[in-house]
């Protein structure tokens, strides 16, 4: 795991950068890659590749865009940097994620449009819970007196944070992981159902999200005690509303 937290040369901050640059970065590229191979090999890009590249270089560019966000996850705040997170970034990130468009690359899919309005509506809603959720939370975070977010209910604890208990995280404790899986889901979809392997990706991330719950959950027990008993009493859904 590391054991120095945000190591730095100077200003340059080495985990933010191998979080947010090398691998995202590369998975575009890889991306891009397997479509023009697709195109040179077949001679044309099937609309389930069009489908795996725009969602997920959307997913890239929306992560860089706001960078900000991503400097208040457990990975920037709680995690050392060390090998694990070191290979996860620029190793498994690039070359696991983008592994639908490595499968379609060699196996072309056609999707009929009815597939294809499916699989895109539920990608705009998966980024619209994740975004709007993080984008919620931030802004809080940055002014609870903001416009956008004053009328937000939430739970001052003794510590003197604040736990919101309405909006996107009334609806559950991590909404944000929620809209994240349904992105998950589009993205495999869009490879069709003739071989189980392309489904790995949700498999695994189904298992990332609920350990990662599960391990914020026991350091947010210890950290507030009673008043996080008081917060799942009013948010009682860990990721899915109404269902976990």
């Amino acid at each position: 795991m590391g054991r120095e937290l945000n190591p730095r040369i100077g200003l340059f901050d080495i985990k933010e950068f191998v979080e947010l640059r090398p691998g995202i970065i590369l998975w575009v590229v890889l991306n891009l890659s397997f479509a023009a191979h697709q195109y040179i090999h077949l001679g044309q890009i099937t609309n389930s590749m069009v489908l795996v590249c725009f969602f997920q270089i959307w997913y890239c560019v929306d992560s860089l865009w706001n960078e900000e966000l991503v400097l208040t996850t457990m990975d920037i705040t709680t995690e050392g940097f060390g090998y694990m997170l070191c290979f996860g970034s620029i190793t498994w990130v690039p070359f696991i994620y983008s592994f639908q468009a490595r499968y379609l690359a060699f196996h072309p899919v056609y999707l009929s449009n009815f597939v294809v309005i499916g699989i895109i509506l539920l990608q705009c809603l998966g980024f619209w819970i994740f975004r709007g959720a993080n984008s919620q939370k931030n802004a809080f975070r940055k002014n609870p007196e903001a416009s956008s977010v004053r009328h937000l209910a939430y739970i001052t604890t003794e510590r003197g944070n604040k736990l919101i208990i309405s909006g996107w995280w009334g609806k559950s404790r991590h909404i944000n992981y929620f809209g994240d899986w349904l992105m998950a889901w589009a993205w495999c979809f869009s490879t069709g159902f003739e071989n189980p392997i392309t489904y790995f990706y949700v498999v695994y991330f189904t298992i990332l999200l609920i350990h990662r719950e599960r391990r914020d959950n026991h350091m947010c027990s210890i950290k507030y005690g009673k008043d996080w008993d008081k917060y799942c009493h009013r948010v009682p859904y860990r990721i899915i509303p109404y269902i976990y």
